[in-house]
């Protein structure tokens, strides 16, 4: 086959009409082979003479989408030092834009032999790996248009494609567990119900299951492995592998625009699917080792491991930091997608073995014309030392608050001494966001998400049950600070012939109302709230807080559940109501505590107790205390509206009661003449935003043991 010398950018596989254009970086290389694939599996190789840069660059006339391809690099093998290239072992393109097939676990995937690691394995690879396809980049867009939500409008919704979509009876079969599945008008439907303004998938990138999982009869479901940067995942595409993914996914994205939703994707650019020393060679240890990888100076067969996961990418090299950024650029113009979560954000950050706040990584995303202008979220912490970097983000970025979920948690459980910090999260984490120019939007407000127990599981469990991970329940923390409300697991809500509650049915009804503290806190709470999938609908996974491997009824949504639980269901969509139209739930400025020079001589906000005065010093340190009040000005909103006009709203009390019995609060004598109505009482599960459930003609408010009130003033 003819081939021409093509062009050193862009890297990958540029199909442009006529024919197509492959380039491949690696520095450590010798000669690079072009592997294509026909229907068969019959190989042909072309070799790639061209090079430029370290690129090696060829082009191929006639070569059209659906061809299959990968690579074969020649160069020095030496482990001990760091050189791993194996022309024996197919390898993925970095930049491959589509994958088909799946790893099939096999010696030959390793670059040595299981019996004896010093001896190499000359094994051809091929018959066991998947291949990348190239891809027809033409999509008819329409008028798609990002959604651009402002940060303190959005309400964010975690969910894994597969797990989301598999069960629900509305959705086609053929669909379910798809992209198709979530642009589907029942779930998007859903969504909008609930008030979620973006989802937020778990990985969509191309990834690959452990061979440990596979060979115990899990897999990855989570998706935290991937093995293809800019390749939307194959096995959630419902038309085919052979790069029909690519435009399910943007039919996906187009859909979810167009009802107003943005997508942000949960990105794991931190490490790669090929594992520690002792791994295969799929992909990046193959084409350049040094380059894609953190190796020990010192050893340099050790890969050095702030992830947990076996390897670190490299984000010191050039080439590696281009692939991440080329990937978030591809993702963003090509793709349409709104925004990105990033896995284990600190390791991004690493110079040498510290973090670095303002490290390479980060100074290009700033600088970057497209890739800053896109919502940019952090998991803060990766497993290296020195790694929990909660509030410590530049400017530009939003942050998983895990001080808000652990906060949250502890003063629902009742631990002591929780109030001054429930105090602080609740009203945006100033304290570790507002001397860094950031405002409450910088803090992402959670209290689950994928990593730990659900809602209904929270407060279900007091101890992990992850025995079906098959690792004899080690897995997973145990640090859930969660409480079961007196009996461990399920129970039953009924109740006896003659309506009186049972032992059980209390247990149950206690539980209902902590997830409905739960639901108020997280979206009356200033920054951005994050509802995990199915939390809306009691989801449980039977204790397990590790379900990463459960591709199975343990982690898919139940969607029977939406008619029983259609109670909890109806209150987040009022909570969401509540908060969509009072902007004194979602404000862009910190509160300042003092008088604003609006709102009738009042301040924005204060503290009470119970018994209606202002909290003082020795009310906050008292560590018994577990209630109060907040009140909430409206009218002394200080930042304006779009249009610099200024933002006014209804006055707030929202009345806490953390405490094992009940409390009666007493209406402070600040807001006199204010008549109050009662829009929310979690002890009964009422409250609608449109339609107050009762007025307040009392000035005092008897609060249930655990539970939450919120009063709003009628004018």
């Amino acid at each position: 086959m003819h081939i021409w010398p093509g062009a050193a950018y862009p890297l990958g596989a540029t199909w442009d009409g006529w024919g197509t254009n492959f380039a491949l970086f690696s520095e450590a290389a010798e000669s690079v082979e072009l592997c294509l694939f026909d229907d068969t599996g019959a190989e042909r190789r072309i070799g790639l003479t061209e090079v430029d840069g370290f690129v090696w660059h060829g082009y191929l006339p006639a070569i059209s989408p659906g061809q299959r391809y990968g690579y074969r690099v020649h160069g020095p093998h030496d482990p001990r030092r760091g050189a791993r290239c194996a022309p024996s072992k197919l390898l993925l393109d970095p930049y491959g834009k589509a994958v088909e097939g799946e790893v099939t676990w096999d010696e030959a995937l390793f670059d040595y032999r299981w019996a004896d690691p010093r001896r190499r394995n000359t094994v051809d690879s091929a018959p066991f790996m998947p291949k990348n396809v190239v891809i027809n980049p033409f999509f008819d867009w329409g008028n798609d248009r990002p959604p651009r939500i402002p940060y303190h409008e959005t309400v964010i919704y975690e969910a894994h494609v597969r797990g989301l979509t598999l069960r629900h009876p509305d959705i086609p079969l053929h669909h379910r567990g798809t992209y198709a599945g979530l642009a589907h008008p029942a779930v998007i439907e859903h969504l909008k119900r609930i008030g979620v303004t973006a989802v937020e998938l778990l990985p969509v990138h191309q990834f690959i299951p452990e061979q440990g999982l596979n060979a115990r009869g899990l897999t990855n479901y989570w998706g935290y492995n991937t093995i293809g940067f800019l390749a939307p995942h194959n096995r959630y595409c419902s038309a085919g592998q052979r790069g029909e993914q690519v435009g399910e996914f943007k039919t996906m994205v187009k859909a979810l625009h167009t009802a107003g939703i943005e997508v942000i994707l949960d990105v794991v650019y931190n490490h790669t699917g090929e594992g520690d020393g002792r791994g295969p060679t799929l992909s990046f240890r193959g084409i350049d080792n040094h380059a894609y990888y953190r190796l020990d100076d010192a050893n340099p067969w050790r890969y050095i491991d702030y992830t947990g996961c076996g390897n670190s990418l490299n984000v010191r090299h050039p080439h590696s930091l281009q692939l991440i950024m080329d990937s978030l650029r591809y993702w963003v113009l090509e793709m349409h997608v709104d925004g990105f979560r990033f896995d284990l954000a600190s390791a991004l950050a690493r110079d040498l073995h510290d973090v670095d706040r303002l490290s390479t990584f980060f100074d290009l995303v700033q600088q970057d014309p497209v890739v800053s202008q896109v919502k940019l979220i952090a998991e803060p912490w990766d497993v290296g030392e020195g790694g929990y970097q909660v509030g410590n983000f530049p400017p530009l970025w939003t942050e998983w608050n895990g001080k808000y979920r652990d906060t949250v948690r502890d003063f629902w459980r009742g631990e002591p001494a929780t109030l001054p910090e429930f105090a602080s999260r609740l009203t945006g984490s100033s304290d570790l966001y507002e001397t860094s120019g950031r405002r409450p939007v910088a803090s992402i407000n959670f209290v689950t998400c994928h990593d730990g127990f659900t809602l209904a599981d929270l407060v279900s469990y007091n101890n992990k049950h992850n025995e079906a991970n098959g690792e004899e329940n080690r897995d997973g923390t145990d640090d859930n600070r969660s409480w079961n409300c007196g009996v461990e697991g399920p129970v039953s809500d009924d109740t006896v012939s003659d309506g009186t509650a049972t032992d059980d049915s209390k247990i149950a009804e206690l539980r209902a109302r902590q997830q409905r503290n739960f639901l108020v806190t997280l979206f009356l709470s200033q920054g951005i709230p994050m509802l995990s999938a199915g939390d809306e609908l009691r989801r449980t996974q039977g204790g397990n807080n590790n379900a990463y491997c459960q591709d199975n009824e343990i982690s898919w949504v139940d969607w029977s559940r939406a008619a029983a639980e259609r109670d909890l269901l109806v209150f987040t969509q009022r909570l969401a109501k509540l908060r969509r139209r009072h902007p004194v739930f979602r404000r862009r400025r910190f509160f300042q505590g003092a008088f604003v020079g609006a709102g009738e001589g009042a301040a924005d906000i204060a503290w009470l107790t119970p018994a209606g005065d202002e909290m003082a010093e020795e009310d906050w340190q008292a560590g018994y205390a577990k209630s109060v009040a907040v009140f909430l000005n409206g009218s002394a909103i200080s930042e304006p509206d779009p249009r610099g006009d200024p933002v006014t709203d209804k006055k707030f009390l929202l009345l806490f009661n953390a405490g094992a019995e009940p409390i009666t609060f007493t209406i402070p004598a600040a807001t006199p003449g204010t008549d109050w109505e009662i829009v929310i009482d979690t002890l009964s599960a009422r409250g609608d935003p449109a339609e107050a459930i009762g007025f307040l003609p009392k000035t005092k408010v008897e609060v249930a043991s655990r539970a939450i009130v919120v009063l709003r003033s009628r004018v």
